[in-house]
């Protein structure tokens, strides 16, 4: 999919879905995404008629509810044109890799969801693997340190794993200080962290601990869910480290801001 549409002419115009708790959590989130994009000559659309992905109700084994929510998506979407770029790997993976499951018993669905699915590009991913070297025209600079926790759907469910690196690798003055144990899951999971809070808060706490370790000011992460749950544990501990969307690090880089 990736390597077809990097064939084409360079997209010029793309979807912006947003996500619920970007949408009504970290709105600054999705303003940095479509910085970042407008800096590379790209036009951000966004569908005002989209809502959630139906992820929640599917996790928690409501089906039919995220069948309903997954049909309002695949109507608002699939009316549109261009790459869907998505600033989460979890949301991302829910419309590329389950719609598929939700809908095996409707043809017609399946068929949207399939087309659908072909155009979602999470951000990292559509940046590196789509726009390739243009991302160095944004001339990145930050002096900070920063260490990077890998997001569990956008590594597993994904496959992006590099695309994250390579970027920050591109920021001059970032000093990128590598933490133990990055890829193991920080506890968010959704209604996990609800259901196994006892479970979720042991993870959360090994994960803190070994960004700690790092010294690093910053953690940067590219889902908003687990950005959440860990600036939450960090806010109980009293720390002074901050963790923020990779968006919004390219987006400071990019202005020369360091706030």
């Amino acid at each position: 999919m990736t390597d077809q549409l990097a064939q084409k002419q360079r997209p010029q115009r793309v979807q912006l879905f947003v996500t619920c708790l970007v949408d009504q959590f970290k709105p600054e989130v999705g303003e940095s995404v479509v910085n970042v994009l407008e800096r590379l000559g790209i036009r951000v659309d966004f569908p005002e008629g989209q809502t959630c992905c139906g992820q929640p109700a599917f996790n928690s084994g409501f089906r039919n509810d995220a069948a309903q929510v997954a049909r309002h998506f695949l109507d608002v979407f699939d009316a549109t044109e261009g790459p869907i770029v998505v600033p989460s790997g979890s949301c991302g993976a829910m419309v590329r890799n389950y719609y598929g499951d939700m809908f095996e018993d409707d043809p017609a669905e399946m068929e949207r969801a399939k087309r659908v699915g072909e155009r979602i590009y999470e951000f990292t991913e559509f940046l590196v693997d789509v726009l390739g070297e243009d991302i160095s025209a944004l001339g990145l600079e930050l002096d900070d340190t920063a260490t990077y926790h890998q997001c569990c759907h956008l590594e597993r469910e994904l496959g992006v794993d590099h695309q994250p690196r390579e970027l920050l690798e591109q920021v001059k003055g970032l000093e990128m200080l590598p933490m133990y144990r990055s890829e193991v899951c920080c506890g968010f999971g959704g209604t996990f962290s609800v259901k196994f809070s006892d479970v979720s808060t042991a993870m959360l706490d090994e994960k803190l601990d070994n960004a700690a370790a790092t010294r690093a000011s910053t953690i940067v992460a590219g889902d908003t869910g687990c950005i959440m749950h860990m600036a939450g544990g960090l806010h109980r501990r009293g720390s002074e480290q901050q963790v923020r969307h990779i968006a919004e690090v390219l987006d400071d880089a990019a202005t020369g801001s360091t706030d």
